[in-house]
């Protein structure tokens, strides 16, 4: 059992990682050198526990014992001790690869190092510590808080018992884990990035507007959301560097980002983060 979790990045997702292992009665070190996106992961971490409040998820009680679980750290020496770590940085393989090679070296004890990448192989984070076997892929979703599933993914020099590990952190901390092996997308964004980039170049070619796109499969297929607003959701930098990932491996078609995707990407569209994607939510969230 993992009683802390060292979970460095304090960007959306890994504030949703650490509020999903504290809600758990994990006590979790958040790790992040700058003081400003810190302070925005301890205030989006807070604004999260009291909606849940709000909607009697949780009690007054439990939300200030939540929070009071999660220390919010921007030494590295503050990681020292930790029972396993989560890396939530953005997709940069150098830096994840650095912060790969200073975890291994400052944590020899920790059951395992994990990436939440949905883009890099693992096995290229493992080349770079001197206990490849301990690493591991924790690829979570988003939300984190609300988002059930967890992929577990197995590099090629991961030890069954490392794996086994991570999968029974993920269900200690209320997921429902799958496992996969080290390839490009995983199981999800393997099958999801074709329908995504599929409903991209149909708005791109003029075919359908972007409301009847998800019109159409929001009614006609039961998703909770179409396909442009999802991609809007998820970001759509991290949408183009999932496609590159995947191409890059399999080199098909489907995978390949359409013209459109990068060009918004180049402009700072980047979906509901920066305030415009497929959709304008300047209005919305303004």
């Amino acid at each position: 059992m993992i009683r802390r979790l060292a979970v460095v990045g304090a960007g959306f997702m890994g504030s949703g990682i650490a509020e999903s292992a504290a809600s758990a009665g994990v006590a979790v070190t958040l790790y992040e050198p700058e003081t400003a996106p810190l302070e925005r992961s301890r205030k989006r971490v807070s604004e999260s526990v009291e909606r849940a409040v709000a909607r009697e998820k949780l009690t007054a009680a439990e939300a200030e014992a939540l929070l009071g679980r999660i220390s919010f750290e921007s030494s590295l020496d503050a990681l020292d001790g930790a029972d396993a770590v989560v890396e939530a940085v953005f997709e940069d393989l150098q830096v994840k690869a650095k912060l790969f090679a200073e975890l291994d070296a400052r944590l020899p004890e920790a059951v395992f190092l994990a990436s939440n990448t949905s883009s890099i192989p693992i096995a290229e984070l493992a080349a770079r510590t001197t206990r490849p076997e301990r690493v591991v892929g924790l690829h979570f979703f988003s939300p984190v808080p609300v988002m059930k599933l967890v992929e577990v993914v197995a590099a090629i020099d991961s030890e069954p018992s490392t794996v086994d590990a991570a999968v029974a952190f993920a269900r200690q901390i209320n997921k429902e884990p799958i496992r996969t092996k080290d390839r490009a997308g995983f199981v999800v964004n393997m099958l999801l990035v074709p329908y995504l980039m599929a409903a991209v170049r149909m708005f791109e070619e003029g075919f359908a507007t972007r409301e009847d796109i998800d019109t159409g499969m929001r009614l006609g297929c039961g998703h909770p959301m179409g396909p442009l607003t999802l991609c809007d959701f998820i970001g759509l930098d991290v949408m183009a560097a999932v496609c590159d990932s995947l191409y890059e491996e399999f080199r098909r078609p489907e995978y390949a980002a359409p013209p459109l995707l990068k060009r918004m990407v180049v402009a700072g569209h980047l979906g509901r983060k920066s305030g415009r994607g497929f959709y304008d939510y300047t209005q919305v969230d303004g």
